[in-house]
């Protein structure tokens, strides 16, 4: 008894042990490899065994990073990665951040027609973009899409290094000439998830079973696909934004999420692949550049020409919620289209509540139907959570649902299954007026917050409260828009307030891409419908029309820098909606700003000849990193090299971006001085325009720029100053500096604060 006893105990330990171990990012000095090991793999492996009593033990080492990153990723326990920290040669060791994705008709919408070709040097932007690649990190691809189509594409370009990787249920042959790449990366999650795959749907294979991934690839540059439609909405002819551009598509978003040892593997990957763009609808919170493994791994993209495009996020609308803040990388916003997909609710009182909704099941008839509301067996009815609902009480009828704390489908799905015959979903104060149509297993709408109050209102007064819902296809030229969606994350930025983010917005509402054949569109299990094109909203789908269109300024501008194609798109980009008046916030139907929208919503037709940009070499960015309060070991984590911090910014906001975000705190004087660099014709004069905020004063030096040739740099000065008596609260105001002549307006936001966040 008392062996056994012992027994159990031991294998107690061993099992504590075993689950105490983590994946660990260990960053590691670069320079002090020693010469006896051939690579830094090799003496990666090695400083791993000698911390094994088992020599013969099988090495914990999952990746060795040698292009975005300085270092590796290991399977250890708490005990093995301290041990190697107080090594000499490790310069940081931390936990395997988890990220999650921030999950037609906008080529039109965004002014990009089927004709849409620009000259660049005697050749259109159609031929020019075939030489572009854009890389995305999601959730892997299914080539069968017919939005991968190459028909008519010349030979990949010989730059490209990558590969299709095989897998037990992708075939490298399924690759072509538009879908040239496809890889997966699964280390951190598999050692996360206990070494296996938690989905039977899953294996270690570029394939995508959860149709994010297709859906955001297809978006930055899907082939031209006519007749394409989801289940009858939004029909016409779906393409990306860069239709000629090539895709490789890296997968390390899997069922739990995306761990960063994946996504550095995958950056690290790309780099040496040779692509000119990297598309990441995904993020987590915010963190210092150091510890950001996105920020890292993005440095080392810009500095060998890749322009990088991130999701901002969808935690919005509260305040300082934006992730992926690193001023080296686009961080895109969401706002809506000019389309729509309206559905009423016909009350029995005699009023008719506008929605909207992609159901496209049969509809109930004409007969009114009972409405019911937060009846049920827990406190949770009104949420219509999986096993809320009495199916005594709900079936035959039509039950209101608040939007929250559950998937927006899993509530008709719920709403179902315990026999009621359809949904309202009525939004909530934290969703505001903001509509997001879903394609519902069930006859079902949504609402805003007014509307949503009003129907509530009318269930708990009438004794007899009925609707009859009716569905109304697709709108078109609604107006106004675009609307900042409510979800889209906003500033302030709280890891460098002084960088104003997020930098634009983009098309994020209702937007119809490919999809992928292994789960139905709602993303449920129960959900057996399959269908070639989806309608999805989130900054997930706003970034990548951004990525794809970097891919277009980059074949138009071969010689254009990362920082020079993001000022372009941010300069350019417009705050009046179609209707001539300010863009406005979904939360509640107030008027934008800066800290929602950024510069405003792109447009790419400016976007290509934007008169002048705000260039900045990469080392203006280390001279921004030295402004921080950072060690030199921390700076040197995102550059991976020396780096010298004698000529550091004085403030952060010196970098030379196309935006200002003023921080007061104490003082009551600020003053910048940027550079712009002329690339519109050789001859061009500028004049300086100032929009100010009622507590500040702008002043600008020079007011007028002449420039005498292409590529010629001219530099001005901004003095703000606040004005005497202003409170310093945690308040925000805006303006903006323009500087214009007849052909161009270059205009940037200024976000003005008093107190840090």
């Amino acid at each position: 008894m008392a062996s056994n006893t012992i027994l159990l105990f031991f294998f107690f330990l061993l099992l504590t042990a075993a689950e105490s171990k983590k994946t660990y990012i260990v960053r590691v000095k670069h320079s002090d490899k020693p010469e006896s090991f051939l690579t830094h793999h090799d003496w990666y492996t090695s400083q791993l065994q000698s911390l094994s009593t088992n020599p013969q033990s099988e090495s914990s080492l999952l990746y060795s990073y040698t292009t975005s990153f300085h270092g590796f990723s290991a399977y250890l326990d708490s005990n093995e990665a301290e041990t190697l920290l107080n090594s000499d040669s490790i310069l940081d060791v931390f936990e395997d951040p988890l990220y999650e994705l921030h999950t037609t008709r906008t080529p039109e919408f965004l002014g990009l027609n089927s004709e849409f070709g620009v000259s660049t040097g005697g050749q259109d932007l159609s031929s020019a973009s075939n030489g572009v690649i854009i890389g995305v990190l999601d959730t892997g691809v299914w080539p069968e899409s017919k939005s991968f189509d190459d028909y008519g594409m010349p030979e990949i370009p010989s730059k490209w290094k990558g590969e299709c990787e095989s897998g037990s249920d992708f075939d490298s042959k399924l690759c072509n000439k538009k879908l040239i790449g496809a890889r997966s990366f699964s280390k951190g999650f598999q050692m996360a998830s206990g070494g296996g795959f938690s989905s039977k749907r899953e294996s270690v294979s570029p394939r995508d079973v959860d149709g994010h991934g297709t859906h955001t690839s297809t978006t930055a540059a899907g082939s031209a696909v006519r007749n394409a439609s989801f289940l009858g909405y939004a029909d016409g002819t779906a393409r990306g934004m860069a239709t000629h551009a090539r895709v490789a598509t890296y997968k390390v978003c899997w069922s739990t999420g995306c761990f960063g040892s994946d996504i550095l593997a995958a950056m690290d990957r790309a780099i040496l692949d040779g692509v000119d763009v990297l598309s990441l609808s995904l993020g987590g919170g915010s963190a210092p550049y150091y510890r950001d493994t996105i920020a890292i791994g993005s440095f080392s993209a810009m500095e060998r020409g890749v322009f990088v495009s991130c999701s901002a996020g969808n935690s919005g609308p509260t305040r300082a919620s934006v992730a992926n803040v690193a001023p080296w990388v686009m961080t895109v916003g969401a706002g809506t289209l000019d389309r729509d997909f309206p559905a009423f609710a016909s009350l029995g009182n005699g009023k008719r509540l506008i929605g909207v909704s992609l159901y496209s099941g049969e509809g109930m008839g004409t007969n009114p139907v009972e409405l019911v509301y937060n009846k049920g067996n827990s406190s949770s009815s009104n949420l219509c959570l999986p096993g809320s609902l009495e199916p005594a009480l709900v079936r035959g009828k039509i039950v209101v649902c608040d939007r929250g704390v559950n998937p927006r489908v899993e509530k008709g799905a719920v709403v179902r299954d315990a026999g009621g015959l359809g949904m309202i979903m009525a939004n909530t104060a934290s969703s505001g007026e903001e509509l997001v149509a879903d394609s519902h297993l069930l006859p079902a709408i949504a609402v805003g917050k007014k509307t949503g109050d009003l129907l509530r209102e009318y269930v708990k007064s009438d004794s007899n409260p009925t609707a009859v819902l009716v569905f109304k296809g697709t709108v078109l030229d609604v107006r106004p828009s675009p609307v900042v969606a409510a979800f889209s994350s906003r500033g302030p930025n709280t890891v460098t307030p002084e960088i104003l983010k997020p930098d634009v917005i983009g098309p994020g509402v209702n937007i119809l891409a490919g999809w992928s054949d292994a789960i139905g569109p709602t993303g449920l299990e129960k959900d057996s419908r399959r269908t070639q094109f989806n309608i999805m909203s989130g900054t997930s789908m706003s970034c990548p029309h951004i990525s794809g269109l970097g891919g277009l300024l980059k074949a138009a501008h071969p010689d254009w820098s990362p920082s020079a194609i993001k000022s372009a798109l941010m300069t350019t980009a417009y705050v009046l909606d179609n209707t001539n008046a300010p863009l406005h916030d979904a939360a509640d139907n107030s008027l934008s700003n800066p800290h929602a929208h950024g510069s405003g919503h792109v447009d790419p037709q400016k976007a290509l000849s934007p008169g002048l940009v705000y260039d900045i070499s990469t080392e203006e960015y280390i001279r921004f990193l030295c402004s921080l309060d950072y060690t030199v070991d921390h700076i040197v984590a995102v550059v991976k090299r020396p780096v010298n911090c004698s000529k550091k910014f004085s403030d952060p906001g010196q970098l030379n971006y196309p935006s200002f975000s003023v921080l007061f705190g104490t003082r009551r004087v600020v003053r910048y001085t940027r550079e712009v660099t002329n690339v519109g014709a050789a001859s061009s004069v500028y004049k300086v325009t100032v929009n100010g905020a009622p507590s500040v004063g702008i002043s600008v030096k020079p007011m007028k720029l002449v420039f005498r040739s292409v590529g010629e740099k001219k530099r001005y000065t901004v003095t703000f100053i606040s004005k005497k008596g202003v409170s310093m609260t945690n308040k925000a105001e805006f303006g903006s500096i323009t500087w214009s002549n007849l052909q161009h307006e270059v205009r940037s936001p200024v976000a003005f604060s008093w107190n840090r966040f």
